[in-house]
């Protein structure tokens, strides 16, 4: 019989009769079993399933364990049985689901398991019961199914859970493919569609998340014909990647997994479309137009060097390359700008196996509207994006503009102290090859390659030199400061301190000095030492000019910084 509550359990209330079979019958299986069974087989079956309707409270489906469907549409006064004529005793109604979009429509996962029958049973009516149709086509022969979903928000977007693993079907059941992916075979006891995810209970292998479907939502036989498609991206939060700020677990430590760390955006590419030139997708700001990204499956990622790492290598987020093959892909946007020009990076401590990302990260975008571009074939598809901030969250939108404004000036003058920097080590580099050259030139090189290396610097830590000292000021050592402040700024989601907008005037005003000397350099010293080289037959110091060794000096001018961030 069916209980109902109406104050969380205090009390019940019978609101069905009897609802099994009155005689299901001694089944086959129970075989010799049955002289040793007390009750000679002669068992009654349960209620197995109850399915109440989202679109009205007093229509409830009721499924047995010994192959009856029940229907009520007042509440439980009056009792309908609609079962299949095809559905034999004990045949388990392991799960029903009311429709979310019409009152008529049921779907039933019958198991007869204990029958020794393996073939999937899935039912559905269209018409409150009065008829029912089998629709298992593409679910294979052998897994009982155990579970039946209708998605809430696509009509005939249905799931089903077998004693293997998990099936979709874009037409309301008149076919399955499977959506098994790295999900390990596995007996799926039960499934939920929550919000945009679909979470699985197993038998034996733990609870596993499909997270985010929406493109299963927006999938179409029109979209499969398509060049390409961009699947408007579902509604994204911007949260931190990880809040333990404690050593990581280590690999062998049995944990979940944190969904992406930002914007899934997924598309399909046809096999039709030519590969030619490259796939490329922009972030753009919906307000000011700017381009916040710009992603190619040209883009090369950089290379590790494990040598240098003072990490374990099981921390290391793999790069994310936009990818060009033919198909269906998801790319993970980090809700970041490009990362700031910095001559030191390290991976913090708040690691997750396999999924750590280089520090420091660009700024986090501010929430709002944006736009996804994505070119491929030479056309282009956009989709609108919206970012909502971390509900957790408690910092006012202003506040948050103010972290973002200071954060990007920051990685400006990153930028700036970088390109300047690059620049002088081009120079030193160029010196170098002077050293055969006449005494007067020898000597006016000298004196140019000292300053260079004043300006350039080659000393790190925070506070190892004053700002009023000249190591204080060097290119590398305020690159070094400004790295710092990026750290500090971004630990939270919290508006700037007035200690680090007073700092970050002091670095910037020493930035702009030494950008000024560097300027005097390139506009005086350089030109005068040119005209010696030219009287003197030699080849000018000419800054365009790539010079190999010139990045890799920059790397090292400034030593790795302690990364004990315990």
């Amino acid at each position: 019989m069916l209980f109902s509550t109406r104050d969380g359990g205090n009390s019940w209330q019978i609101i069905s009769p009897d609802l099994t079979r009155e005689d299901p019958g001694i089944p086959a299986t129970l075989g010799p079993f049955v002289e040793d069974d007390p009750m000679k087989g002669k068992h009654r079956g349960v209620i197995y399933s109850v399915a109440p309707s989202p679109k009205d409270a007093k229509l409830i489906w009721a499924g047995t364990d010994d192959g009856v469907i029940q229907v009520t549409r007042d509440g439980g006064k009056n009792w309908q049985n609609v079962t299949p004529p095809e559905l034999t005793p004990w045949s388990k109604l392991a799960q029903m689901d009311a429709s979310h979009f019409d009152t008529a429509t049921a779907y039933a996962a019958v198991s007869r398991f204990r029958l020794d029958d393996l073939h999937s049973y899935v039912y559905r009516t269209h018409d409150g019961g009065k008829s029912w149709q089998k629709i298992v086509s593409g679910l294979p022969e052998n897994e009982p199914v155990n579970t039946v979903r209708e998605d809430p928000e696509r009509k005939g977007l249905l799931f089903a859970g077998t004693e293997r693993t998990v099936y979709v079907s874009l037409d309301d059941g008149d076919h399955w493919q499977s959506l098994q992916m790295n999900l390990p075979p596995s007996s799926i006891r039960d499934l939920v569609v929550h919000h945009d995810d679909i979470v699985v209970g197993t038998h034996g292998r733990s609870f596993w998340i499909l997270d985010n479907i929406t493109p299963l939502r927006q999938l179409s036989p029109e979209v499969a014909r398509d060049p390409a498609h961009l699947f408007a991206p579902q509604l994204t939060y911007r949260v931190r990647r990880n809040n333990n700020t404690d050593t990581p677990l280590p690999p062998e430590e049995p944990a979940g997994q944190n969904p992406p760390d930002g914007a899934m955006i997924d598309y399909f590419l046809n096999s039709t479309m030519p590969a030619s030139a490259p796939v490329t997708l922009e972030i753009v700001d919906a307000a000011s137009g700017k381009v916040v990204r710009h992603f190619s499956s040209a883009d090369k990622p950089e290379p590790v060097d494990v040598k240098k790492l003072n990490v374990p290598t099981y921390w290391l987020r793999p790069a994310r390359v936009l990818s060009a093959a033919p198909g269906m892909h998801r790319f993970i946007w980090n809700l970041h700008y490009p990362a700031p020009d910095v001559l030191d990076h390290s991976y913090p401590i708040s690691a997750i196996y396999h999924d750590t990302p280089r520090y420091p990260l660009g700024a986090a975008v501010l929430p709002g509207q944006y736009k996804v571009v994505l070119t491929a074939g030479g056309k282009s598809y956009t989709q609108p994006l919206e970012i909502r901030m971390d509900p957790r969250v408690k910092t006012s939108p202003e506040e948050l503009r103010r972290q973002f404004e200071l954060d990007q000036k920051i990685a400006a003058a990153l930028h700036q102290d970088h390109e300047a920097l690059q620049q002088v080590l081009n120079l030193s580099e160029q010196l170098k090859s002077l050293a055969g050259a006449p005494d007067a030139i020898k000597k006016a090189s000298a004196e140019l390659k000292e300053k260079a290396a004043t300006l350039a610097g080659g000393e790190a830590g925070f506070g190892a030199h004053p700002l009023n000292t000249p190591q204080g000021r060097s290119l590398s050592r305020l690159n070094s400061s400004f790295s710092t402040m990026v750290s500090a700024l971004d630990n939270a989601d919290a508006p700037p301190t007035t200690q680090q907008v007073a700092m970050f005037a002091e670095l910037d005003k020493a930035l702009e000095e030494q950008i000024s000397a560097w300027g005097q350099i390139k506009s005086k010293d350089i030109p005068a030492l040119n005209e010696q080289l030219k009287k003197a037959g030699l080849p000018p110091i000419d800054l365009q000019k790539i010079v190999p060794n010139a990045e890799d000096t920059a790397e090292t001018t400034s030593q790795d910084r302690d990364q004990n961030e315990e």
